[in-house]
């Protein structure tokens, strides 16, 4: 029993990544991620938003941006 709890939630925590989505400056040259489209270090952000999955965000080098720590 305690195995299929255990692989359970290691299916929601994969997938929960996959779903997840992050808000990006522009779709090149981003190098931050972030969680609020209204967070702070969007503020300077002279193109469009455009909202991508954290895993994508991720899988091209962006980091999470300072002000969300």
């Amino acid at each position: 029993m305690k195995l299929i709890a255990t692989l359970f939630f290691f299916y929601l925590s994969a997938n929960s990544i996959t779903d997840t989505k992050v808000y990006v400056c522009g779709k090149t040259g981003a190098k931050k991620y972030h969680y609020n489209e209204s967070c702070r270090g969007l503020n300077a952000c002279s193109d469009q938003t455009v909202k991508i999955s954290l895993k994508q965000a991720q899988n091209n080098g962006l980091t999470l941006c300072g002000w969300e720590d």
